[in-house]
């Protein structure tokens, strides 16, 4: 039997910035966030808790 190609983990630190950014840069163009205070808190605040989400799937599937 065959194998068509090989898995990969998911890089959960990268996809939910990814996704964080673009909400981000959406709300900025549309011009529904314009306080550049919860701006930094939104960017700040979403990249921990991509990074939270990333220990937790780590230590989850047994990383090192």
């Amino acid at each position: 039997m065959q194998r068509k190609g090989n898995l990969h983990r998911t890089d959960w630190m990268a996809l939910l910035s990814g996704l964080l950014f673009l909400v981000v840069g959406i709300l900025l163009l549309t011009g529904a966030l314009t306080d550049w205070v919860l701006l930094a808190s939104l960017t700040v605040g979403g990249l921990a808790i991509a990074g939270v989400i990333s220990v937790i799937a780590r230590l989850i599937r047994g990383g090192r």
